[in-house]
């Protein structure tokens, strides 16, 4: 029997040992007080510390224990499938750059094809710069599935966290900050288990931010060169908000423009632009193909042909909310937080900052946020005042955008630990009557966000017990489960299982709601052994059917709960020409009377 089995809920009188959810928290509590010490203090901290200052053994176990950790959930979380429609269009990236190409030819019936995020004229492409993409790519042809390009960005963002904070703190904390990093950003978050990015993102910002305070004191073409790799992979990923990543990097370096650093900064600076290049390269390449314009980004482009992204509104769910799971109905929830129902609920909820400061959960446990008031007094340095400015230039600034995911902010990941970690350090320099009570608490606030995320792998690795169920109901900001799966999967299963090329129509009810596309195809549809197509009526249908003779014809229905799937049903036969109609009988005029024609 499983060991969880006999706690099928949390509440008193549905278990077998009568404790109810204060129980469990104290016992839990206590439990805790144990382990740190008896387990933490004297066995793991002094391990740590001895393998902290080994920067090559550090960097490789934070790279390798989120993968194992991840790849342990296999049997219950596979590799997610993709649901939202960035995931697509990053997908189409991907394979679009497996065809050594940055956009494709449009299709000459491209209207079956019309999707959320994707270009059909004057090119077929995402609309999103291909950073991303290229991850997924990588991870694509090294293993055939683009999700291990998604667990390559984690494994080098935990690694890259270490390299980064060891530009600015001890090895110590640094390496405490790279087990953060599994712990927040590793195998439960959300990045790890989509397709639309986060990591890169965050890895890039690592480089920028490690590389910077390394350039001021030692001045190497090295550094120089990590700095213009980092700006280059912002540049492909998020282009408008790469812009603050070289604002805070010339700020940061600002004092240094006086003539004898300059000089030593020739190499930096030379290393840096040659690593930055072909990123500018691509992105104007990619702009060139896409919409015939060096200067025009793909993503402008489908603003100004499609009015989206950021201009529309959050259409009602096809399903019932009643049949929706608890997972669901809080996914379904934070997108209506997220978009609203209308343009008053999106001014409410959008338009102002405060609402948007519960987004920065994201990026640190809850036991970090009380290290981060001793971080304040760091920001007399001017590194980390540059630094944090410029983070709070970014926050203010991104308010004016309709939408905020955390990925959009995802350059910040590593200077957002950096100030956590910060603060624990200036907490261990705390004694309180000749007790290093500052370092006690430093270390037990580390211990904690362990065994938070221990917690909760620990209920995803048994997955299926009823105390896991029971428990991850209570769980925050963890998608492991993939919003969507429970409805896409079976699809995609049933139609990869049938035999040979297959051409799918897809058939919305008049209240489907757009945010639940099922139109997505691969570069080249026409040789994809699937087509998704949009149903048109049996005229234009018609059309389509007729250049894919071979392929068998399917009908999906996904406003059904759960999609309906099945054979294409046969089009009625056109009715036959009526015959023309005889021209209408006329009675014979009768003849004039004399009396009617002198009439007065």
């Amino acid at each position: 029997m499983p060991p969880l089995a006999p706690l099928p809920s949390f509440e008193p009188l549905e278990n077998p040992i009568g404790f109810g959810a204060v129980d469990f928290l104290e016992a839990a509590l206590a439990l805790l007080l144990i382990a740190y010490a008896f387990l933490w203090r004297p066995f793991v901290q002094p391990r740590l510390a001895r393998l902290a200052p080994r920067t090559a053994w550090s960097m490789l176990l934070l790279a390798c224990l989120p993968l194992a950790l991840r790849l342990l959930l296999l049997p219950q979380h596979p590799a997610p499938t993709p649901n939202v429609y960035d995931e697509f269009a990053h997908l189409l990236a991907a394979d679009t750059l497996l065809h050594f190409r940055l956009a494709n030819p449009p299709h000459p019936l491209s209207r079956f094809f019309e999707t959320i995020y994707a270009l059909q004229q004057p090119s077929y492409g995402s609309i999103y710069a291909i950073g991303t993409g290229l991850l997924l790519a990588a991870g694509r042809f090294l293993s055939g599935v683009p999700w291990t390009g998604v667990l390559l960005a984690m494994s080098a963002l935990c690694a890259l966290t270490y390299w980064m904070l060891r530009g600015w703190t001890t090895p110590g904390w640094a390496l405490a900050g790279g087990f953060l990093a599994i712990f927040q950003f590793g195998p439960l978050n959300e990045w790890t288990n989509e397709y639309w990015g986060g990591h890169v993102q965050a890895a890039a910002g690592c480089l920028v931010f490690g590389a910077l305070p390394r350039l001021r004191a030692r001045r190497r073409a090295l550094d120089g060169a990590l700095l213009g790799l980092g700006l280059g992979f912002l540049l492909l990923t998020r282009p408008f908000e790469s812009s603050f990543a070289f604002a805070g990097a010339f700020l940061f370096l600002l004092p240094e423009f006086r003539l004898p650093a300059l000089r030593s900064l020739r190499r930096p600076a030379a290393a840096c632009l040659i690593a930055a290049a072909p990123a500018v390269l691509l992105t104007l390449a990619q702009n060139r193909q896409a919409t015939g314009s060096w200067t025009t980004l793909p993503y402008v482009l489908s603003r100004s042909q499609y009015g989206v992204p950021a201009t529309f509104t959050f259409q009602p769910s096809p399903v019932p909310h009643s049949t929706l799971t608890p997972q669901q109905r809080g996914d379904y929830e934070m997108q209506l937080s997220f978009h609203g129902s209308g343009p008053e609920t999106l001014d409410r909820y959008t338009g102002r900052l405060e609402y948007r400061v519960r987004f920065w959960r994201f990026f640190l446990l809850p036991p970090l946020y009380l290290a981060l008031p001793f971080f304040l007094p760091s920001l007399a340095d001017t590194r980390y005042l540059c630094l944090f400015g410029t983070l709070l230039v970014y926050v203010l600034g991104a308010n004016f955008y309709p939408f905020f995911f955390p990925h959009y902010a995802g350059q910040f990941a590593g200077p957002i630990l950096l100030a956590a970690v910060t603060g624990l350090d200036r907490l261990t320099r705390i004694s309180w009557h000749g007790h290093a009570a500052g370092a006690e608490a430093a270390s037990l606030l580390v211990f904690l966000c362990a065994a938070h995320f221990t917690l909760w792998y620990a209920a995803h690795l048994r997955d299926r017990d009823p105390a896991s169920l029971a428990l991850r109901q209570y769980e925050t900001w963890y998608h492991v489960n993939h919003p969507g799966e429970e409805r896409r999967r079976p699809i995609y299963d049933a139609v990869d299982h049938l035999p040979g090329s297959k051409l799918v129509f897809v058939r919305y009810s008049p209240r489907h709601g757009f945010q639940e596309e099922w139109v997505y195809n691969a570069a080249d549809i026409d040789a994809a052994r699937v087509v998704w197509a949009r149903d048109l009526g049996p005229a234009a249908n018609q059309s389509l059917r007729d250049r894919y003779p071979r392929r068998s014809v399917w009908l999906l229905e996904p406003d059904f709960n759960p999609p309906k799937l099945a054979p294409f049903p046969a089009e009625p036969p056109p009715p036959p020409p009526a015959a023309p109609a005889p021209p209408p009988a006329t009675a014979p005029r009768p003849a004039l009377r004399l009396e009617q024609v002198h009439a007065p």
